[in-house]
């Protein structure tokens, strides 16, 4: 019998270790996503106050020549 409630037990830790490990995973995306709207927000008010701009320009347009504040 002791070599059963061995199994079991191990059984009981590979499930908690999967249980936690699934958490781990969720609080990773959640932190992920955070991460991305962080990014996004300072990249708005980095537009917003003038000291970046978009990384594309229209196609066919000429580039404007524009002295960006804080950079001159």
């Amino acid at each position: 019998m002791g070599n059963l409630e061995g199994t079991e037990r191990w059984l009981t830790e590979v499930g908690a270790l999967r249980q936690e490990l699934a958490e781990m995973r969720q609080e990773q995306r959640e932190l992920a996503r955070a991460v991305q709207e962080l990014a996004q927000t300072f990249k708005s008010l980095a537009m917003h106050l003038g000291i970046a701009s978009e990384p594309y320009k229209k196609a066919g347009a000429e580039p404007k020549e524009r002295e960006i504040p804080g950079f001159g």
